[in-house]
């Protein structure tokens, strides 16, 4: 029975291909006529097609003429080459045309190996930063190793009614040169901040006219992100509809999207590869970071443009995080408000800013003469799935992220000696990262550990973008700039493992970058001293 079983089905698959062939010959002249009549008409045309039954109002539908088999592929590959079954070509020889086999699988069916490659490497081949620190990347870079803070208070509206009234605010930018003037005008700021810093990490990379006119923009693409978007225009067009529907710019609802910004940029450039943005609050610029290296680790595009983008320091911004409790209100001192693992910190200090890598396949990057800052080593994102704005008291989701990111980067633990931290000034978060960053290294007697936002505050969805850029400067000058403001650290951390109050000098290794946002959001990312292996 065992054996008879597949005989008989093919016996029945031929007996039924021969009688589907013959009355598919019959059915020819009414599947024409067909064509002509009324839809209802060709439905009772289906129905009374006699023994044709699917078969015949599959064809009468046009569908059957897609099944047919192409006598030419016949002649040049014979079915059972292609199905390991030898009967097939004789139910072929029989009725000329297949037309409703049941194939029977071989039992040993070839498997075709995926051809090893080797693994394509990014590079960090340009920098580009708007910070409250600087808005030219080796500028910027000097301050944080001089300890300056851009921490002041708000003048861009009046905030003598909030609690907080200090914030990491841009006093003076201008994007002359950058952006057409026009644009400027109607667009928010936290795009103004993107086009810019992203065209400096081009300038940076020395990605001129006569480059881009080589590149092949079809892999050249822009993933930039923000955790609010454009708020400012947003609030504007609120205010605006208060009077009248017609006094709202007109491009109000695009231009606070949070995705238009790399949007806009791609139109600019005539990059055509991938384009979005990711939004996950503080964790932003990570995963937009490493969501651009693994396009180009896979092949799909040999250079991208990533980061991050922020600008809420406007007043539904401040008191949205008032609300919440999250800021510092140490506005009788500005300049020492942002005081990560001190005991005497009270919040987070708001900043604004952008910050952009240009991430560059190696064989690409050295093809066309780029310096190279340093190399893209790999990530990981986790989530706490614990509290919408409190990290996970045990840190658990952070030590997962760190393990992943060494896992898949395949960097070992101990050749890890400088981490970029979160720490953002707040009490239970500059805690948990701390333990869980000694659970993971707390070995490796060489390890440094700094904040960039002591200085700059916090930037939201651009932070991480622009510790990125500190990190890879870190790597690249050889100096890890301070922890200002560092005076008391709190019970349990270890001031020899952090900078101190001046910058201090180090061999990297491996550099880590952690960002960390609400909702649970984990992110880490991991950059190594390029070395041509």
């Amino acid at each position: 029975m065992v054996v008879a079983s597949p005989l008989c089905t093919w016996l029945v698959a031929a007996c039924i291909s021969v009688s589907a062939d013959n009355n598919l010959h019959r059915l020819k002249p009414a599947a024409a006529a067909s064509k002509r009549l009324s839809r209802s008409a060709r439905r009772k045309l289906a129905a009374n097609s006699g023994s044709g039954g699917l078969m015949s109002s599959l064809y009468g539908s046009g569908i059957m003429n897609l099944l047919e088999p192409c006598e030419e592929y016949y002649k040049s590959k014979p079915l059972s080459s292609i199905f390991g079954f030898q009967s097939i070509n004789r139910i072929h020889k029989q009725t000329g045309k297949a037309m409703a086999i049941a194939v029977q699988p071989a039992k040993e069916a070839t498997t075709r190996k995926k051809p090893i490659t080797k693994k394509r490497r990014v590079v960090v081949t340009g920098l580009g930063v708007v910070s409250p620190v600087g808005d030219v990347v080796d500028v910027f870079y000097e301050n944080l190793l001089e300890g300056v803070s851009g921490i002041s208070e708000i003048e861009s509206f009046d905030c003598q009614h909030f609690p907080t009234k200090i914030a990491g605010e841009i006093k003076s930018f201008s994007a002359d040169g950058w952006i057409a003037p026009k644009l400027s005008k109607r667009v928010d700021k936290f795009m103004l901040y993107l086009l810019t810093a992203g065209k400096k990490a081009l300038e940076d990379g020395g990605v001129t006219k006569d480059v881009m006119k080589e590149l092949d923009v079809t892999k050249c693409g822009v993933i930039i992100g923000s955790a609010l978007g454009g708020m400012k225009v947003f609030q504007d067009a609120i205010e605006a509809l208060r009077v009248s529907y017609r006094k709202m710019n007109p491009f109000c609802v695009p231009f606070a999207t949070t995705n238009m910004g790399s949007a806009m940029l791609a139109m600019d450039l005539g990059w055509m590869g991938p384009n979005y943005s990711i939004s996950t609050a503080c964790a932003t610029s990570n995963y937009c970071i490493l969501n651009a290296a693994n396009h180009i680790i896979r092949g799909e595009t040999d250079m991208m443009l990533s980061g991050g983008s922020d600008s809420a320091i406007i007043p539904i911004g401040l008191g949205g995080f008032v609300a919440c409790n999250s800021l510092s209100q140490k506005n009788d001192d500005p300049t020492k408000a942002s005081r990560p693992w001190d005991v005497s910190r009270d919040g987070f200090v708001m900043g604004e800013g952008a910050g952009v890598l240009l991430l560059e396949e190696l064989e690409h990057a050295k093809a066309r003469g780029a310096k190279i800052y340093a190399e893209f080593m790999g990530g990981s994102f986790t989530c706490d799935a614990y509290h919408m704005t409190e990290p996970h008291p045990d840190g658990t989701g952070i030590v997962l992220c760190i393990e992943k990111a060494l896992a898949q980067s395949g960097v070992a633990r101990e050749d890890v000696n400088y981490i970029n931290a979160h720490a953002t000034s707040t009490q239970s978060g500059d805690l948990s990262e701390y333990e869980a960053i000694i659970r993971c290294f707390g070995d490796n007697s060489e390890l440094k550990i700094n904040s960039t936002k002591s200085m700059v505050g916090h930037l939201l969805g651009a932070a991480g973008a622009v510790e990125a850029v500190a990190t890879v400067k870190a790597i690249q000058t050889g100096w890890l700039h301070p922890n200002i403001n560092l005076e008391n650290p709190d019970v349990g951390v270890d001031k020899n493992v952090l900078v101190g109050a001046k910058k201090e000098k180090l061999n990297i290794k491996v550099a880590l970058s952690n960002s960390f946002g609400f909702g649970g959001h984990n992110s880490t990312i991991l950059f190594a001293p390029y070395k041509d292996q």
